[in-house]
């Protein structure tokens, strides 16, 4: 029944806001609305938490004749997503309320509806509705991209959904393939989609398929080219929904339906997928030390990032795993707040290049206090969020194999670097001409920074929370691939 809620929720506020035409009245009812999804979630977990996973679940038949049904749960994996995804949305939303953007109450309709899609996505328990979320997912993020991106928005927009929309159709081919060897009565259901008899051969043919959707989402090299592009023209807002939640369908796609669909082929191939991984984190993190756009620079940083969380799930192991899943949430938090602090100094300079930007530490004192503290998690320093995940999953890394866990252990380095780097000519020295007059951030421009400095902390400091809560079905994941 919560699962339901927090499907149809969002759905109803932006249905409601593409009848609105009173601006300021429109980002009220799009908060409200954001927060109301949260606040759902917390109680879901509440009762997740209590065993009431009754609660949770919801099963309605739909195309009866293909046994196609409306289901959908959450479990150890799935749930912090669902709760990235509701933590997220309302301080997208409240960071986006200052920008003046044309049409409104589209602009708002479509980041809610976007936040329904991914909620439906992380929680379907049947192979085709995941598919049809994972494909609504990309219709409000073409638009948010297309509408109000950059002067090169619709040629870079179009790219994405050629990309995206081709590892979709790979994965839909895959999961109707499935479908026929499924036990009968064929199903799409997730369990009968586990239970399909492959042999190696087609197993084979599975992985493909659902690798190229998945790499492409994460994104994985040589698949990431759409990425760069679209952060950098897209808005702020659209660009904090891509970086902070949509990244992570595919990496869950990877756990959920790659792993135990394909053992076979992953101890065939599973190395090569490890290799491409592990070679993104490297470049990424090469190309972004000679970034000048501060959005840029972040995106690369972001495709190291996730280079290592699809490492870590290729390692195959219970830590690597652990590590994924806390990793994806503290990844989510940690560029959702740099993004926020990019648009701020962006507004007060009118500009994103490092180089003409220097001294904003003098005048915005605040704005310099959580952008250090979000870039020390973004690096993974001890007792943040990123040091619990990046060590787990160099952990399982390691496990795998000692040589790749050095390279891949390169990324802490080469991020701190360019992170450092980045910080130090925009907040420290002397302020350039047109700096000296940028004001400290407003109380309500830091309100979407407390919650966000509260979690990089909570999590690394007591990571058990989000551990106990993955553990349980990681272990499934992994027995189910035996």
């Amino acid at each position: 029944m919560i699962t339901g809620i927090l499907i149809v929720l969002p759905l109803l506020f932006s249905l409601l806001l593409f009848s609105l035409r009173d601006e300021k009245l429109i980002k009220q009812v799009a908060l409200t609305g954001a927060v109301a999804e949260f606040l759902v979630s917390v109680y879901g977990l509440f009762l997740y938490s209590t065993q009431c996973h009754c609660q949770l679940l919801l099963n309605i038949g739909w195309i009866e004749t293909l046994h196609v049904s409306l289901n959908f749960r959450v479990d150890g994996i799935s749930f912090p997503l669902v709760l990235l995804t509701t933590f997220l949305t309302p301080l997208i939303i409240l960071s986006s309320m200052d920008h003046p953007y044309r049409k409104p109450s589209a602009f708002y309709g479509l980041i809610l509806l976007m936040e329904m899609a991914f909620i439906g996505v992380f929680s379907a328990y049947d192979g085709l509705v995941f598919y049809i979320f994972w494909e609504l997912a990309l219709i409000p993020a073409y638009f948010i991209c297309a509408v109000w991106g950059g002067n090169d928005r619709i040629r870079i927009t179009f790219k994405f959904l050629i990309y995206t929309f081709t590892g979709s159709l790979f994965m839909l081919v895959a999961l109707i393939y499935l479908y026929f060897r499924t036990p009968a009565p064929h199903s799409f259901e997730i369990i009968a989609l586990y239970a399909a008899h492959l042999s190696p051969a087609e197993q084979n043919w599975i992985f493909l398929s659902f690798f190229l959707a998945f790499a492409i989402k994460i994104p994985i090299f040589p698949f990431h080219t759409w990425q760069p592009d679209t952060y950098t023209e897209s808005p702020a807002g659209g660009t904090m929904l891509l970086a902070g939640i949509m990244l992570k369908m595919g990496t869950y796609g990877l756990i959920r339906f790659l792993l135990p669909i394909c053992p076979l082929a992953l101890k065939e191939w599973g190395w090569l997928a490890m290799i491409l991984a592990v070679t993104g984190i490297i470049y990424a993190s090469i190309i972004a030390l000679r970034q000048n756009d501060m959005k840029r620079l972040v995106a690369y940083s972001s495709i190291a990032h996730m280079g290592l969380i699809a490492a870590g799930i290729f390692a195959l192991t219970s830590k690597g795993l652990e590590g994924a899943v806390i990793q994806m949430v503290s990844h989510g938090i940690n560029i959702t707040g740099l993004f926020i602090v990019i648009s701020l100094i962006e507004k007060r300079t009118g500009t994103r290049e490092i180089s003409k930007i220097s001294g904003l530490a003098t005048k915005a004192p605040w704005l310099a206090l959580f952008f250090m503290i979000i870039l020390l998690g973004n690096i993974g320093l001890p007792l943040t969020n990123g040091f619990v995940g990046e060590f787990l999953l160099l952990f399982g890394i390691f496990e795998y194999n000692h040589w790749i866990a050095a390279v891949a252990g390169l990324t802490i380095i080469l991020g701190a670097v360019y992170m450092l780097w980045m910080y130090q000519r925009t907040m420290l020295g002397q302020p350039l001409e047109g700096n000296d007059t940028a004001g400290d951030i407003t109380l309500k421009e830091a309100i979407p920074f407390i919650p966000i400095v509260i979690m990089i902390l909570w999590i690394g400091i007591f990571p058990g929370f989000f551990l106990k809560l993955a553990e349980p079905a990681v272990q499934t994941i992994l027995n189910l691939m035996h």
